[in-house]
Parts: structure tokens; C-alpha cells; sequence
């Protein structure tokens, strides 16, 4: 009896391990099924994003939360700042990214490029000096850390780098199928709004100049005269003319012309703070946008343009020095103007009023001899 008795509790002891052992199980799977409705409502999210700070911004937003992070980076290889030069110009606002990085080469990845095959992805402890790169504000205690890198067609893209407090998180034992996976979706998504964004910027830049063209500024404005009603700044505007420019093409044929174009709008550019906007309405016409500048600051920036053009001659290709000048209408939206406006009118409306107002003073500049800036009344 003492036997059976010690053997009934044997199998009863056995029977709760194995109900322990299975209630395991069970939350295991529940808890991985829950993991992967996140990552699949993740991916879902990455492919949806419609343009370049919505997939940025998805990454950071939801990766640290639905895989349990400490630090999410994403770096990206720009060689001569291509895209973030265009995604700038696109209105992209990367302070809002601190933990999006650009290097100019894959070798600042830190992967390992000498075998000739694509890189795998690294897992393992945090090292603050082998991966400042990819990590370079890391958080306290930072402890380990998955590096995956981006591929498109065996190109390195990029890489894709999570950090854990966790020292157990990332271990090089893990498998890498996941991380992978991962990584092939966000280099796919990025490569096709980077494609898309690049000929959105394509479709509003000037091709002989490379500045924006009308349908961009005229965009642009309405989006400015916008923000300056919320935020209460002034807003001006440059109506910009070549003088005489037919006289060059005549004379020095239009290949000398469209170098003058070219050498202009750049000495334009030169005077301009990067929060500012320079147009080619056509022809010899700019356009530039000064955000956030009164009248008389505007009427110095178009000063500096004038003699910048004007002084120096202009080198054509066959090395004659020639002699251009432009001429600059001037005219602003002040802070009363804009609030009395917002109620009167819509803003096409206010847009059109303002270049018109620019182009007429131009016209006034042009009367009076050219080579000069004539600021709207």
C-alpha cells in the first residue's frame, strides 16, 4: 500500500509538471503569436508608408515598441549627399530624426566587405568604440546590440541597428533569419520611396539650372503663406530678371546662354540661407522665396545678389569675360497684412497678389535702367 501510495504521487506530481510544463507552452505560444501579429502590423505600416518621413518615421515610432528596444538607429549610405540633399529640399525636417545617420561609404558601416559576399548581421555585446557609427548617442547602460544590414540586390544600402539594455538580448548564438527578414522589407521600402521621392524632386527642379521650377514654388508658397499666418513672420519675395538677356543669345549663341543661366541662379544660390527657396519661372525669370525676412532685410539679400551678378563678369566656355546684370523687384508680407488677409481672402489669392506686386517692382527696376532692386510700395 505504502509503494502504491508513493507511485500515486509520483503521477500526480508528474501530471502538474506536465500541466505546468504545457500552461508554459501555451503562454510561450500566445506571447510569440502576439509578437508576430505586431511585426506583421509592423511590416503592414512600412509598406503603407507613403513617402520618405513616414517610413523614417514608422521605424523609430513603432520598432522600439514592438520588439522591446532600448535604441533604434537606421544609417544609410549617401555617397555625395544625394538623398539628403534632395529629401532637405523635399521640406524633410531632420531634426525630428536624431537616430537617422548618413556616412558617405559602406566601409563606415562596419561590416565586413573583404569575403566578397553580402555581410550578415552582427549580434552581440555593445563595444562603444567599434560601433560608435552606428550607435553615436547610445543610451546609458547599453549592453547589446544586432547590426542588420540593408540589401538591394546584394548592395549595401545601409543597416539597420537595434540596441537592448539586455545583455543577453543579442547574442552571436541567435538565429538571424528574423533580423533578416526584417532587414529585407525596411531596405525594400526604403529603396522604393527613395526612388519615388528622387523623381518627385526630379519633377519640380529646373533640368538646365537644377533649382526648383514654377509648379514648385508656386506650391511652395502657398505652404509658406500658410505657415506664416500660424506662426506670425513676415514673408518675401524676389522677382528676378537678366537684363538684356536675348542680346546674349544673339550675340554669343545659346550654349553661352544657358551657361549664364546656370552661373546665375548659382550666384543667386550663394547669397540664399538654406530655409529659403530660388525658382526659375522661365526663360531668364527667378523667383526666390525669403521665409521669415521683413522688407528691408529682403531688399539687402537682393542688394548682395545684384552686385554678386554684377561684378564679377561671367567666364564663357571659349574664356570671353562677359559683363551681366540682373534686375530685382522686391515685395513682402507683413505679420497685420497676413492676419488681415486670412480673413479676406483664400490663399491662392494672397500668393498671386504678392508675386504680382514682386513682378511689378521689377518691372519699376527695369524702367529705371536695370541693374537695380526696386522694393513693392
Amino acid at each position: 500500500m505504502h509503494e502504491r501510495g508513493a507511485s500515486v504521487r509520483e503521477l500526480i506530481a508528474e501530471n502538474e509538471a506536465l500541466r505546468r510544463q504545457l500552461a508554459s507552452l501555451l503562454d510561450q505560444a500566445e506571447s510569440n503569436h502576439a509578437i508576430m501579429m505586431r511585426h506583421q502590423a509592423f511590416d503592414l505600416e512600412l509598406v503603407g508608408a507613403a513617402n520618405f518621413p513616414e517610413l523614417v518615421g514608422t521605424i523609430f515610432r513603432l520598432l522600439p515598441v514592438v520588439s522591446d528596444l532600448d535604441i533604434v538607429t537606421l544609417a544609410l549610405v549617401d555617397t555625395g549627399a544625394d538623398i539628403y540633399t534632395v529629401m532637405h529640399k523635399l521640406g524633410v525636417d531632420f531634426e525630428a530624426f536624431p537616430n537617422l545617420l548618413f556616412y558617405e561609404s559602406v566601409e563606415e558601416l562596419g561590416y565586413d566587405l573583404e569575403a566578397g559576399m553580402p555581410p550578415k548581421p552582427r549580434l552581440g555585446l555593445y563595444h562603444p568604440v567599434a560601433q560608435r557609427m552606428a550607435f553615436p548617442q547610445p543610451p546609458a547602460g547599453l549592453a547589446s546590440v544586432a547590426q542588420v544590414p540593408l540589401l538591394r540586390n546584394k548592395r549595401l544600402i545601409g543597416s539597420l541597428n537595434l540596441g537592448s539594455r539586455d545583455p543577453g538580448r543579442f547574442t552571436p548564438i541567435l538565429g538571424t533569419d528574423f533580423v533578416e527578414h526584417m532587414g529585407s522589407i525596411i531596405a525594400i521600402c526604403l529603396e522604393n520611396v527613395i526612388s519615388n521621392e528622387m523623381l518627385k524632386y526630379i519633377g519640380l527642379t529646373d533640368a538646365l539650372t537644377g533649382v526648383y521650377n514654377r509648379r514648385y514654388i508656386d506650391r511652395r508658397l502657398l505652404e509658406e503663406i500658410a505657415r506664416a499666418r500660424r506662426q506670425a513672420y513676415r514673408l518675401s519675395c524676389m522677382y528676378i530678371d537678366v537684363d538684356y538677356f536675348k542680346q546674349v543669345n544673339d550675340t554669343y549663341g545659346h550654349q553661352a546662354g544657358d551657361d549664364v543661366l546656370r552661373e546665375v541662379a548659382a550666384r543667386i544660390k550663394a547669397e540664399l540661407r538654406m530655409s529659403d527657396a530660388l525658382g526659375r519661372f522661365g526663360g531668364e525669370e527667378f523667383v526666390v522665396l525669403l521665409i521669415d525676412a521683413d522688407l528691408d532685410s529682403a531688399c539687402m539679400v537682393a542688394q548682395r545678389i545684384r552686385a554678386g551678378i554684377a561684378d564679377q563678369p561671367f567666364l564663357l566656355a571659349d574664356g570671353q569675360g562677359l559683363a551681366v546684370s540682373v534686375s530685382i523687384g522686391v515685395a513682402t508680407l507683413g505679420v497685420a497684412t497676413l492676419g488681415d488677409v486670412a480673413r479676406e481672402h483664400p490663399t491662392e489669392g494672397v500668393a498671386q497678389q504678392l508675386l504680382a506686386q514682386a513682378d511689378q517692382a521689377l518691372y519699376a527696376a527695369k524702367g529705371a535702367g536695370r541693374n537695380r532692386v526696386v522694393a513693392a510700395e
